[in-house]
């Protein structure tokens, strides 16, 4: 009933929303579409994977007016020729495992009310992205984004204080609305997302909590409280700096089960010298053999690897030791960076892995990408390389 009345209150909202938008000035058609080739050469299959993937985005964004606008979005991803990979809906488990599974949904569907600049209410199916994404964000990686059934607010205070609270009613996750089981293509959630922020001295200090009820998987419930800063200097003709320090606490909530008890923490220090922006850090995704810290809702191919090994944390936990480098030549984007993997609890060794992509803005409109990520296991997993060649059309 809770999700009844949410998509009834969502419906009005997004009619009221275009009929606002409708009094001023045009709105705007949105387009996207994006081929993705997905090679997976994992050493516990005998057989590769090969995904040729086309995902679609449709809708139109309404003219602001008194404040108000609404967004409708419809999103479909399709496999193209052979179907050579394990979607987790298609039943190939010969394959490794590409997550892009045929799906067509409701991907966006929002009002917004936006008064100033110091004031945002959206209501309805939407992106949501805390800082770096490491905890809530779409998993625009993927070509079926996460998005949620969600009240998103924030209010800026002539202090500079920042106030942010998120009701989140419902998890559109990547395996999408048409998968055939519905537990993996949407979490029914009851969870209220906190947090405080504001500019201090070269950075930005935030508090958070977070009070996750996961009503389809309710062991997995569980509360996070956590505090980051995140600074930078930028320094054009110089020599410019990064600097990023969070610690979070995760135990359980509602129903969560007796084991959630971890600890995370980063610390990672950067410099920008002429267009170069190198990198070092180390995450901790706490564990002590039955529990490891979890991120469910993050952008997760952001970090510890884009071989994606980690997207569960191991219950003896994760300490990722990393260096990284991008920089921007003319249309070309570059980036590569290197990883050690091992366990928070014993000495155990995960690996490591070597990442790199390169990135070509062939105008306003069209972009392609190279991206290569190999893995290279020591008491666990298996040696894990992939490759992805894309091409994106955003209008």
């Amino acid at each position: 009933m809770k999700q009844v009345r949410f998509v009834g209150i969502l419906a009005a909202a997004i009619a009221s929303g275009l009929a606002h938008g409708a009094e001023g000035d045009a709105g705007k058609w949105l387009f996207e579409a994006r081929w993705r080739l997905e090679n997976v050469d994992d050493a516990a299959f005998a057989r590769d994977a090969e995904a040729d993937t086309l995902r679609l985005r449709a809708g139109y964004r309404t003219a602001v007016h008194a404040g108000w606008s609404a967004v409708i979005e419809a999103e479909a991803t399709r496999h193209l020729f052979v179907e050579d990979f394990n979607s987790s809906a298609n039943g190939r488990t010969a394959f490794p495992t590409v997550a892009d599974p045929d799906n067509t949904e409701l991907n966006q569907a929002y009002v917004r009310y936006a008064p100033d600049a110091d004031t945002r209410l959206t209501l309805g199916r939407q992106r949501i992205q805390w800082d770096n994404q490491r905890f809530f964000g779409n998993v625009g990686w993927r070509q079926n984004e996460q998005t949620f059934d969600a009240v998103d607010f924030s209010h800026r205070f002539g202090s500079g204080w920042t106030l942010r609270y998120d009701y989140l009613g419902r998890a559109q996750r990547i395996y999408g609305a048409d998968h055939p089981n519905p537990d993996m293509g949407r979490y029914l959630l009851d969870a209220h997302l906190l947090g405080l922020s504001r500019p201090l001295g070269p950075g930005t200090l935030s508090g958070y909590a977070h009070f996750i009820d996961n009503e389809t998987l309710p062991a997995g419930s569980h509360r996070n409280l956590g505090l980051r800063y995140a600074a930078k200097k930028d320094v054009p003709d110089g020599l410019g700096w990064t600097a990023t320090a969070e610690y979070a606490r995760q135990d359980a909530y509602a129903d969560g089960s007796d084991l959630i008890d971890a600890d995370y923490r980063l610390l990672e220090a950067g410099v920008v010298w002429r267009g170069h922006n190198l990198k070092a850090g180390r995450e901790v995704l706490g564990g002590d053999g039955r529990y490891g810290f979890a991120t469910p809702f993050a952008t997760l191919h952001a970090f510890n690897g884009w071989a994606d090994k980690f997207l569960t944390t191991p219950a003896g936990g994760l300490q990722d030791t990393y260096l990284g480098w991008n920089r921007k030549f003319g249309k070309f984007n570059a980036a590569a960076a290197w990883h050690d993997f091992r366990a928070d609890a014993g000495s155990v060794r995960y690996g490591s892995e070597w990442d790199a992509s390169l990135g070509y803005a062939f105008d306003p409109h069209w972009s392609g990408l190279l991206k290569l990520a190999d893995y290279r296991a020591d008491g666990f997993a298996r040696d894990t390389r992939k490759l992805w060649l894309s091409v994106e059309y955003v209008y």
